[in-house]
Formats: C-alpha cells, sequence, structure tokens
C-alpha cells in the first residue's frame, strides 16, 4: 500500500471510533444513552411496486356510444351560427330535458348538430380511444354502459355522450 493509503484508512478508522466511542462526562453507559439518544430506526418497509403499467391492448377496446352536438360559429366542421355561450346555454338545457327523462335518440334526432348522427339517434358505432378527439374519448371511455356525460367541449361543439356498449 501507497503512504497515501494508508493515511487515508487511518483517518476513517479514528472518524468511526469517535462515532463510536461513549462520549466524556462521567457517567454511566445508561445516563450517557438517555442523554444522547440515538434513535432507533424501523426495519426499512418493502419498497412500493411500481404503478402498473396501462395494458397497451386496453386502448384498443372499442365502445359504443351516441352524442348531441350543439356546434357554434367558429367550431370545426359545423354550419352552426349561434354563439359559443348561446351554443353552450342549449347544451346545458339539453342536458337537463335528458336527465329529466327525455329520450335521447330523440333529441339527437332533433336537436344535434353532427349531420352524420342526427338520423341515426346520435349513434357513432364502435370506435376506440384513438379515433374520437381527446377531450370526447376521455368522457366517453369514463363512461359506464347506460351512463351519460356532462357537456363535454371538443374543437367541434359542445356534446352530450351516452355510452351505449
Amino acid at each position: 500500500m501507497t503512504r497515501t493509503t494508508l493515511v487515508i484508512l487511518a483517518l476513517a478508522a479514528s472518524a468511526c471510533a469517535d462515532l463510536t466511542a461513549p462520549t466524556s462526562g462521567g457517567g454511566s453507559e445508561e445516563t450517557t444513552a438517555a442523554a444522547n439518544p440515538v434513535p432507533v430506526q424501523p426495519p426499512s418497509p418493502v419498497p412500493p411496486r411500481p404503478p402498473a403499467q396501462p395494458d397497451p391492448m386496453a386502448a384498443l377496446t372499442k365502445i359504443r356510444a351516441s352524442h348531441v352536438l350543439i356546434g357554434y360559429a367558429g367550431a370545426q366542421r359545423t354550419r352552426a351560427t349561434r354563439s359559443k355561450d348561446e351554443a353552450k346555454k342549449l347544451a346545458d338545457q339539453l342536458l337537463g330535458r335528458l336527465r329529466g327523462g327525455a329520450k335521447f335518440d330523440a333529441v339527437a334526432n332533433e336537436l344535434s348538430d353532427d349531420p352524420s348522427a342526427k338520423g341515426r339517434g346520435g349513434d357513432l358505432g364502435t370506435f376506440d380511444r384513438f379515433t374520437m378527439t381527446k377531450n370526447f374519448a376521455e368522457a366517453a371511455f369514463a363512461l359506464k354502459v347506460g351512463e351519460m356525460s356532462a357537456v363535454v367541449e371538443t374543437e367541434f361543439g359542445f356534446h352530450i355522450i351516452k355510452r351505449t356498449e
């Protein structure tokens, strides 16, 4: 060993001795321990499991839903001329009617601004999570079969979504 290595080892040993040597104070070990309690660490718990990774196949799961779309001037793919505030107010009113017992398909056929789903009671058919715009997909996939969403805004307007399968 080199002289430098020996010096480092001697310093380390002296530091360890300082950490384990009793303190001076003339008291017994019990008095010293009571004066300078050393916290006892409980055994480390088993580390928590990492969060479960999402099942990549779950994203391919398909659901079926219907919707009522209330568009407004400036929204994508709409011919609606109402303002955004008017559209939101109408969507809220329709949600109240639907929660009050109005038939979803009848409301969709009468008032939805989605021409492809309007004649089919709002039925969108089956789709996976990536087929629809993000806000719509998150709301639709969060529903249980038979449940209806609150009003959901997307770039196309305001939707009321009902999961059917």
